[in-house]
């Protein structure tokens, strides 16, 4: 554990905890796509079955639970909560994201560290995660109208990979024989993908107008 590390964990716990504070208090899913929300409900269920078979730590197991919980109760809430299901844009979040699905689950059939069920599962959660932000941000693309909890959740999702990437390069510089290019090369795709949208967050922050991003 880092400080790069904890911290992007708890930037992460705050995205999760940012986008329920909507649903919640809110009671409004407007501008989040539940398309997203399913594959991370995926990526989180296939990476964190070691949860049955190993121990790291307190923090660790905690932290799995969280978001496996988190995960799954707000695509619940976007789903069945009569409330906030109304709120849910349906006609614009229409990515087909089940197509991300198969090719993710075949790439971590042919490139993996070690092939065993819980390794290939782990790896494809890699993969998933790495493109599972596809559908929002096509959602905000289409929508241009996002509100303040919406994009301090994305920016906070960014955020977290980001300083990920900060604790892979301490690590690398740190630790002898830490080296994951499975994990580094996901990494960085993920990043990339959320450029364009801090582009435009910042050009909003520094101009004090509200987020939108181009159509």
């Amino acid at each position: 554990m880092n400080i790069f590390r904890l911290a992007g964990d708890m930037t992460h716990l705050a995205s999760v905890l940012v986008l329920l504070l909507k649903i919640h208090t809110i009671k409004s899913c407007a501008g989040v796509s539940l398309k997203t929300q399913e594959l991370y409900a995926i990526v989180f269920a296939t990476r964190y079955l070691d949860i049955f078979t190993s121990f790291v730590s307190v923090y660790n197991t905690f932290m799995k639970l969280v978001f496996l919980g988190s995960s799954f109760s707000i695509v619940w809430y976007m789903k069945y909560h009569k409330a906030v299901h109304r709120t849910y844009d349906r006609e614009q979040d229409t990515f087909r994201h089940w197509f991300l699905v198969l090719p993710c689950l075949l790439l971590a059939l042919l490139i993996h560290e070690k092939f065993t069920f819980l390794e290939v599962l782990w790896t494809f959660s890699l993969y998933l995660e790495a493109v599972a932000i596809l559908p929002q941000l096509v959602l905000l693309q289409r929508t241009r109208n996002i509100d303040n909890l919406t994009g301090q959740y994305i920016f906070l999702l960014g955020g977290y990979r980001g300083l990920y990437i900060l604790n892979w390069i301490y690590r690398y510089f740190t630790e002898p024989h830490f080296v994951h290019w499975i994990t580094w090369i996901a990494g960085f795709v993920q990043t990339l993908l959320y450029a364009d949208f801090f582009y435009y967050y910042f050009l909003s922050w520094k101009n004090n107008k509200k987020l939108q991003l181009p159509a």
